[in-house]
């Protein structure tokens, strides 16, 4: 194994020479064109700044598109799972099952609602949940499941609904990452109870923040409508006491305000009508990686769940170590010092000191360690060039070449 103190200094002279490029190339970028920034303007200069036409245009927009009955526009993704659990009644003593491999609020949002997180394994293939881990997780606490689709691929969603189906349980799809993605054909969306988007900043589809829950279950719909704004509604159909004047409302439940501006959905709007666009060129830069790596034994190319036809928001570069004299941090730092500017989704989330003092342990998903120790985020969004893709491709070459065990 090497020993390098000074990568930024040491790595290109160690690999050959300069760097593969003289500018950096990130992770992700937003793509904001012209007729982006002038849907935030003709919002700007209206009436509704919020709550107003076009948090009601992104949802039916995002009904068109997923096939969806409802939508709620909401601040973000934490606050689209945590409203879905609500609507799911998680409460205090329930399990909710998910992925170690997410961002921490897929689990997050089990406690908000003073339920447990009891995490499954992947499948160290896919780098999906395992739907079969997901069964052997099962107690007669768990209320809900939470399949991630991490990286915009989905898990065996059949599957899982299967399950949940067979046990009572209550799906609900975190889908922060596979906007434009297809499952069997159809949009997802449909196949959990709810489906929950995210539209932050290095998303297929940005709001800079912003989110969704999906369903077509009128119920749910109505209690996440509640749950988005404190708790109170004006529908008079679900009040317990007479109005008593057209201004009245009630607090039928405890919540918060994950309330979306009309700026940021009308900045989504304008972003969805771009969606194709987004989805062709990702597809097209993922096939650029594929057919590269797969010609490398020492990188691992994420297999694809059947049936999913993904918009890849992640590209996950997997080191084989066994082939390597090299670290994943090495190999990272390396990549950094040719100015392909990397990172890593995600660490374990029972890893985190705040998880280590609840009771979890180290141990208990052994794919989902494995991945962590040997993956990398390489850039990919919308915006790159193929000769952006094609210096990616160069620079892990090198370093291959450079590491060969």
């Amino acid at each position: 194994m090497s020993n390098l103190n000074n990568e930024s200094e040491r790595i290109p002279a160690i690999c050959g020479g300069s760097p593969v490029r003289s500018k950096k190339l990130y992770y992700s970028h937003q793509s904001i064109n012209d007729k982006d920034i002038q849907a935030v303007v003709d919002v700007l200069k209206s009436d509704y700044l919020t709550t107003g036409p076009s948090i009601t245009e992104m949802e039916n927009r995002l009904c068109r598109i997923t096939g969806a009955k409802y939508a709620v526009a909401l601040s973000n993704d934490t606050a689209a799972l945590h409203i879905a659990c609500l609507a799911a009644g998680v409460s205090e003593g329930d399990e909710v099952i998910t992925t170690p491999i997410t961002f921490a609020a897929s689990a997050n949002c089990a406690l908000y609602c003073g339920a447990r997180p009891v995490f499954a394994d992947v499948d160290p293939e896919t780098y999906q949940i395992d739907a079969k881990d997901v069964e052997k997780k099962i107690t007669d606490k768990t209320k809900v499941v939470i399949p991630v689709d991490y990286t915009g691929q989905t898990a065996d969603l059949d599957a899982i609904r299967k399950i949940c189906d067979d046990h009572g349980l209550v799906m609900i799809e975190d889908a922060a990452h596979s906007i434009g993605t297809y499952y069997k054909g159809k949009h997802i969306g449909t196949i959990a109870d709810m489906t929950t988007f995210s539209f932050h900043a290095v998303k297929t589809i940005t709001g800079g923040e912003g989110g969704a829950v999906i369903t077509n279950d009128e119920e749910l719909y109505k209690k996440l409508v509640l749950y988005r704004a404190h708790g109170i509604t004006r529908d008079t159909s679900l009040m317990e006491h007479e109005p008593d004047g057209p201004w009245y409302y009630e607090q039928l439940c405890l919540s918060t305000n994950y309330r979306l501006t009309d700026m940021q959905a009308a900045l989504i709007c304008s972003q969805l009508d771009r969606l194709p666009e987004f989805s062709e060129r990702r597809k097209a830069i993922r096939k650029l990686y594929d057919d590269a790596f797969s010609k490398m034994p020492e990188i691992f190319v994420q297999k694809e769940t059947e049936g999913c036809d993904p918009t890849r928001h992640l590209y996950i570069l997997r080191i084989v170590p066994e082939k390597l004299k090299i670290s994943r941090k090495e190999f990272f730092e390396a990549l950094g010092a040719e100015n392909i500017i990397c990172n890593v989704h995600y660490i374990p989330t029972y890893y985190f000191p705040y998880y280590e003092k609840l009771g979890y342990k180290r141990g208990i998903c052994p794919n989902a360690e494995k991945l962590y120790d040997e993956m990398i985020t390489i850039p990919l969004y919308s915006g790159m060039t193929d000769d952006d893709a094609r210096d990616v491709i160069t620079a892990v070459k090198k370093i291959v070449d450079y590491y060969r065990a």
